[in-house]
């Protein structure tokens, strides 16, 4: 059963506001300390902090621009995704962001760090009731809000980079607009970040009883993550080691399941942002709000947005033996192709999950071309499916996949020059996509029967160099983890950004015109411009803008 958070009259009292600015801790209303530390006006704050992982920190509807599936900051600016929507002025500034010429003024680079901010604000102010209180739960909570706040400075750091570091030791709110962005170094940051990590998984337990609440390998597995980004390969390999031979996660048999709302906190999820309907929150916000103009609802069959790329979808062709292709030819019907591609990516004449044929012409097909998003929509027909605006669904946010710390593992490997163990868990991940169930025409009714297109995927025999190993690493993320907010991130880890982005405008910009002025500078875009809004009201003494802005 689906644990729901939700923001009780404690947690609306107590949570810090950001309606001027991410750095004002004012409460909304004042308690007494007695109060403050009483049991259930301290979960409420602890609750709170949980509230806002979904990236929705205000009653706007504007949560789609904050949302915590990062779909502009991880999908929309990589090569796996399109804006879509009504055109290029439909949301105009995420396809500023698409063709890198936003600006700091950009509305998304604003309230994604506001809700990031928001986020860390209530579990500081979490930590520091906590610690005045003689709670029972006392330490799990604390850890719990060190496992959030580390979070959410994780997303602030692959995001923007330099940011403010601001933990539960300051308190006066004179001293917030003091906090420069550069008063620590990347590296300092990424140690302050790793901190929380590790201090969580030292008191966490190995399993919850409420689904939502981290867990000692989900602290782990995000130890893994930093270590992974900070290209620690020992260190990483270790804590992919521990979680794997804990027995506690598996990959489920069908990859399709694995997206089903039923099949939420399965035994591949690590760590899940908690999505629910109906649950008497205002306007359904705690259903994703970043996948608010995603679902097949409103006034279009789908609203159109975040529309999977040619390069994407050629991405998942297959040679004879079922390994990608990657021949620089769009895929035809004759063409073999990853199972994976048609739970992904909607494309035309194929069962559209559970509804229809997918024949309907998408939005501005003419700009975004025919595919639509499939992965993490959910059926009309589906109880887990709010048919009234604002559209959202039940489907939790993942995090963190049990495949994700496989293929992190393979990467520590391969990086090692272990590349018998980066085959190893490669082929892993592999052998549960050629064992899924592809689209098959009966998914719909009168559609006939039989797999809907050639799928065939194999797995590796060996790799005969490291560069190889690393290719085929890099591709199978793309394929396995495609519309989940990571491509971007990964292209600038691995230092390739600029590569590939701009060898995929390049030929794209043939056929989607509104490619055509766009371009990666590399030293730049790798990151986003720090708000403006940020910058006027810390000064430029304070918060240093990101280069090139």
């Amino acid at each position: 059963m689906k644990y729901i958070y939700y923001l009780s009259i404690a947690s609306l009292i107590l949570c810090c506001s950001c309606k001027d600015s991410f750095l004002d801790e004012n409460p909304t209303g004042e308690l007494s300390e007695s109060q403050a530390t009483n049991d259930a006006n301290i979960e409420g704050i602890v609750t709170s902090a949980y509230a806002v992982l979904d990236g929705q920190y205000d009653s706007s509807s504007s949560g789609l621009n904050s949302g915590c599936s990062n779909w502009q900051f991880g999908d929309v600016v990589s090569d796996d995704f399109y804006k879509g929507g009504g055109g290029t002025g439909d949301q105009n500034q995420i396809h500023l962001m698409e063709i890198f010429t936003a600006d700091p003024t950009c509305k998304d680079f604003e309230r994604k760090w506001l809700s990031l901010y928001e986020g860390v604000a209530r579990c500081n102010q979490a930590i520091r009731i906590l610690e005045k209180s003689q709670y029972s739960k006392k330490d799990q909570r604390i850890a719990e809000m060190k496992f959030l706040r580390g979070h959410y400075y994780f997303n602030l750091k692959i995001i923007y980079n330099q940011i403010c570091y601001i933990d539960e030791s300051v308190t006066e709110i004179s001293d917030f607009p003091k906090v420069s962005n550069t008063q620590y170094t990347s590296d300092q940051l990424w140690a302050k970040i790793l901190n929380d990590f590790q201090e969580a998984y030292k008191v966490l337990p190995e399993t919850q009883s409420e689904a939502g609440r981290p867990t000692k390998y989900a602290a782990k597995a995000y130890m893994a993550k930093v270590y992974l980004f900070t290209k620690d390969w020992k260190d990483c390999a270790a804590a992919c080691d521990e979680i794997i031979n804990s027995g506690k996660y598996s990959m489920l048999k069908n990859f399709r399941d694995v997206f089903l709302p039923e099949n939420d906190n399965s035994s591949e999820i690590i760590f899940a942002v908690q999505n629910c309907i109906n649950d008497g929150s205002d306007n359904n916000y705690n259903g994703n709000p970043g996948d608010r103009l995603l679902p097949p609802g409103g006034p279009y069959r789908s609203y159109g947005f975040l529309r999977p790329s040619q390069n994407l979808v050629n991405a998942y062709k297959t040679d004879v033996n079922g390994l990608p292709l990657n021949d620089g030819t769009d895929v035809t019907d004759n063409d073999n192709v990853d199972i994976r591609l048609d739970h992904t990516v909607a494309r035309p004449g194929k069962p559209w999950m559970d509804m229809q044929l997918y024949n309907w012409t998408p939005r501005e097909k003419s700009v975004y071309g025919p595919y639509s998003p499939k992965k993490r929509l959910v059926s009309k027909n589906s109880s887990y499916y709010l048919t009234v605006w604002p559209y959202t669904n039940a489907l939790n946010f993942y995090i963190i996949r049990y495949p994700d710390v496989l293929l992190w593992r393979a990467e520590s490997a391969i990086e090692l020059n272990d590349l018998g163990t980066g085959l190893k868990y490669i082929n892993m991940v592999r052998e549960r996509a050629a064992g899924s169930k592809g689209v098959r025409w009966e998914d719909v009714s009168g559609a006939g029967t039989g797999d809907a297109a050639n799928y065939k995927v194999g797995l590796y025999t060996s790799f005969t160099s490291q560069d190889q190993a690393l290719t085929a690493l890099r591709t199978e993320r793309r394929l396995e983890f495609a519309m989940e907010g990571q491509r971007f991130f990964d292209l600038v880890r691995w230092g390739i950004a600029d590569q590939v982005i701009n060898a995929y405008i390049e030929k794209e910009k043939v056929t989607r015109t509104h490619l055509v002025n766009a371009h990666f500078v590399k030293g730049k875009n790798e990151y986003f411009a720090i708000p403006q809004s940020m910058v006027d009201q810390c000064g430029s003494d304070v918060i240093t803008q990101n280069p090139g802005y």
